[in-house]
């Protein structure tokens, strides 16, 4: 196999710098207008041709593929690595690493990193992305010297962003520290598209003073500046940007890769790349794209609101998907006015996965609840503690204190606090992990690996489907079975709709609710009765398989419950634990994100009616307090 690792631009002379260039085509781009969704076939029939392009490196994993694999695509995302790897030998191979957090949602301990990055490595990885949320270079310190002890490339990263306490020279004294780490190459992280063309010429310049490995530049082009800002950054010494092949660029994505190479042809930073044979490569992609237009968001276009709210367009979408799920979404604008006051309060981190989340998230209850900090996240309360290191600036301590109370913040490591875990995990998994790596998925999404297995070992790993079937010359609802009978598709006038029993609750008044999603839009709806059977398409007669109460309808004080469904992820108390009002009991995950579930009443735990994995619905009771 060539050695990929060896070759970096030439930087000694400005006349023969040529401009690099990294493809996203396999993971960013996808992730930001298809909501990470592509499968593994669609880009391995590309593969051979990405492979002669002569990119610096082609970004194939990381970020959030590896959890949308496993949920979503019922893909083995280790298997995925290999694939590639086997099918593009000459090209080196990038991921995006989230420092301590990996490619999951917290931290991490040490010997998970490590290992993690060596079989990452070990299975094809040339160049690691690591960057931190908070730009605190304590959580990516692990990461960067794991990378390099398995002979890796590092490409370490500041994430870029505006505020009263982030500056250029910040940012700069920042890359001087990660250089003296040993990263091979420094990535300006511009996450949301904040990057003005002046910005980028200004911070480039300054950089090229201070440091001697090359600038990489990776932006979004959300409020439609990307493209300009790469071309001043280049001028000012850049020596790599991240595109995207055209027919998955722009928008939230990045900007078009034969624009680019188009632009520098015949100057003194001419990529060298075959316009013709981009060209090819996208014509496949705008066919592929195609599939998977169901999962494309009406917030994936170019919005220069985004320079007003500083809010990544991924996480406009996600803002819309979370307000639609609670009937919501005409107060995205109250939502939008309230993230900069949470930021501002959480002292100005980037917005960036996973801060990104934790501030959306708790600005969106701030508004659905009507008073701020009424309830509260376990990520919220993690970051006021510090568990997600240290802020950039200083944090409101009225809102610390509504998070956290008297306790104090941590100002060590985050990770130092954390016991090794993987031995504990290998023994865990006695007899359901095949290989290292399905240890690994399992300490990152320990619910969602255990599921992803047990299908595995059945023969039952069902993907989403990708198309709707759409027959508009009939004018009556059909419906079309998949996965399992509680989910399915209705065809309407030629409208498709992907519709989701989620659950059902308890009968009031003859009336029993139910949790139906409706385009991953959830909503609760009110039957008097439900028809026990479903004719399909095929004839067959089948009964709807739905996650229903199976607990007591929460009537009385003490009786917890859930306000949304979704899937017990920890449990913090036994029978038997005393517990004062307001105490977290147990944590459910929806959203992707964990939303903590507390005691209304002080007392004693008198009985648990659910385990670790169980979903549930919202009225059936959870956890019994009694009153002492």
């Amino acid at each position: 196999m060539p050695n990929r690792n060896k070759t970096k631009p030439n930087i000694t002379k400005k006349k023969e710098i040529r401009t690099f260039i990294t493809d996203t085509v396999l993971r960013d781009s996808h992730q930001s207008l298809l909501a990470t969704r592509m499968r593994t076939s669609d880009m391995l029939e590309m593969a051979p041709l990405l492979d002669k392009v002569g990119y610096w490196s082609l970004e194939v994993w990381g970020g959030a593929t590896f959890d949308a694999c496993l949920r979503f695509l019922k893909e083995d995302p280790w298997e995925r690595l290999k694939l590639l790897r086997k099918a593009i030998p000459n090209t080196r191979l990038q991921m995006l690493l989230r420092g301590q957090n990996l490619v999951g949602y917290r931290h991490y301990p040490d010997d998970v990193v490590r290992k993690f990055v060596e079989r990452a490595a070990k299975n094809g990885i040339d160049i690691f992305r690591i960057f931190d949320a908070l730009n605190d270079v304590r959580n990516i310190e692990v990461a960067m010297k794991a990378a390099k002890d398995a002979k890796a490339m590092v490409e370490a990263c500041f994430c870029y962003t505006t505020s009263p306490v982030h500056t250029h020279e910040g940012f700069v004294e920042m890359a001087m520290k990660l250089e003296a780490l040993g990263a091979d190459t420094i990535c300006v992280k511009d996450m949301a598209g904040l990057l003005t063309p002046w910005a980028a010429f200004d911070l480039v310049t300054k950089l090229k003073e201070k440091v001697k490995v090359p600038i990489h530049i990776h932006s979004h082009d959300s409020s439609g500046l990307a493209a300009m800002s790469y071309l001043k950054a280049i001028e000012a010494g850049a020596e790599i940007i991240d595109t995207a092949l055209s027919s998955l660029a722009s928008g939230t994505s990045q900007p078009p890769t034969e624009s680019m190479v188009a632009a520098l042809r015949d100057t003194p930073y001419d990529t060298g790349l075959d316009l013709a044979l981009l060209s090819d490569i996208a014509d496949h992609f705008r066919e592929v794209r195609k599939k998977y237009k169901r999962f494309e968001s009406e917030y994936t276009a170019i919005n220069t609101k985004t320079l007003v709210v500083q809010i990544p367009g991924g996480m406009i979408s996600n803002l819309a998907h979370q307000l639609k799920e609670q009937n919501a979404l005409d107060k995205i604008n109250e939502v939008y006015e309230e993230i900069p006051k949470v930021r501002k309060d959480m002292g100005y981190p980037p917005l960036v996965t996973p801060t990104s989340q934790v501030v959306g998230t708790q600005a969106t209850l701030n508004v659905l609840m009507g008073e701020r900090y009424k309830v509260i996240t376990s990520e919220t309360r993690n970051y006021f503690k510090g568990l997600y290191g240290r802020p950039p600036g200083p944090v409101d301590e009225t809102a610390r204190k509504m998070a956290i109370g008297n306790e104090k913040p941590i100002t060590c490591r985050p990770a130092d606090l954390l016991e090794p875990e993987l031995d504990k995990l290998t023994r865990e998994m006695d007899g359901k992990a095949k290989t290292i790596e399905d240890i690994l998925s399992y300490a990152l999404f320990p619910i969602v690996a255990l599921e992803f297995f047990e299908q595995r070992e059945a023969g039952k790993l069902a993907p989403e489907p990708l198309e709707v079937q759409n027959d508009d010359k009939k004018e009556e609802a059909h419906i079309v079975p998949h996965l399992a009978p509680s989910e399915f598709i209705v065809t309407l006038h030629g409208e498709s709709y992907r519709i989701k029993v989620a659950g059902a609750g308890h009968k009031i008044e003859g009336k029993r609710p139910f949790f139906i999603s409706v385009d991953n839009r959830l909503e609760e709806v009110m039957i008097e009765s439900l028809t026990e059977v479903i004719p399909t398409t095929a004839g067959e007669i089948e009964r709807p398989s739905i996650t229903q109460s199976i607990r007591p309808k929460a009537r009385k004080e003490g009786d917890v419950t859930t306000p949304i469904p979704g899937k017990v992820t920890s449990i913090k108390v036994s029978v038997g634990t005393k517990v004062a009002e307001g105490d977290t009991l147990l944590t459910v995950e929806a959203m992707k994100m964990e939303n903590e579930v507390h005691t209304p009443i002080s007392g004693a735990v008198k009985k648990i009616l659910v385990k670790i994995g169980d979903s549930v619905n919202p009225d059936e009771t959870l956890i019994q307090i009694e009153r002492e």
